[in-house]
């Protein structure tokens, strides 16, 4: 089974760079680049801790700081949080693989009320590990929490995400087409959705 994200072996060489120039030059232009914070902040209550897996350059990590959370961002490529913490200073930063994350050996123990995956991170994982990215993500989420997630339906088959998503602990808990909370169609080329840990989970771990 492959076990290097798809962000590296499926890019080109100066991506990264690349990546970090497009989203400083769409801020610039004073492009709307928080829908996913505006969704987060209203979903959650003042001053959550919220986990940011695969933050990127941090626009989303950033703007959740911004409101008020506590946020804690995370991102395999080292070159990404360089530019997020430069460029959205008030997270904290990890630089992790998200299949193998534990945070409480980084220092940053206690589990989140909320997680977001946005920027199709979950389509850019090794190909083969969704299932442990999802069940890593869940481990850090208090019973009850949630996470929110949004990729295209043709980098990630979303019949395959269900399954995967219900092997890692998680409940589909609502689903649409788009950040700003359009209904779901099927056919539909994006898909954001809802995935509950259900209240009566343990918290070490997924169940039995």
């Amino acid at each position: 089974m492959p076990t290097t994200p798809r962000w590296f072996t499926d890019t080109d060489d100066g991506h990264s760079q690349w990546y970090v120039n497009r989203f400083r030059e769409l801020a610039a232009e004073g492009a709307d680049l928080e829908g996913e914070a505006r969704l987060l902040d209203a979903m959650t209550a003042p001053g959550s801790r919220i986990l940011d897996a695969g933050c990127g350059p941090g626009r989303t990590a950033g703007a959740l700081a911004a409101r008020g959370h506590d946020v804690v961002a995370v991102d395999v490529d080292p070159e990404l949080i360089d530019a997020a913490r430069e460029d959205h200073p008030g997270p904290r930063y990890v630089v992790g693989d998200l299949a193998e994350l534990d945070l409480a050996q980084r220092g940053a123990a206690g589990l989140f009320d909320a997680a977001v995956c946005a920027g199709n991170v979950l389509a850019f994982v090794a190909l083969g590990s969704e299932t442990d990215v999802l069940a890593s993500i869940r481990r850090h989420l208090r019973p009850d929490g949630f996470l929110v997630t949004g990729f295209h339906t043709d980098r990630y088959d979303l019949a395959e995400f269900d399954r995967h998503l219900v092997d890692a602990g998680f409940v589909l808990e609502s689903r649409f087409s788009t950040w700003d909370l359009r209904p779901w169609r099927d056919g539909s080329d994006f898909a954001v959705s809802v995935l509950r840990v259900p209240a009566d989970a343990g918290t070490k771990g997924l169940p039995e």
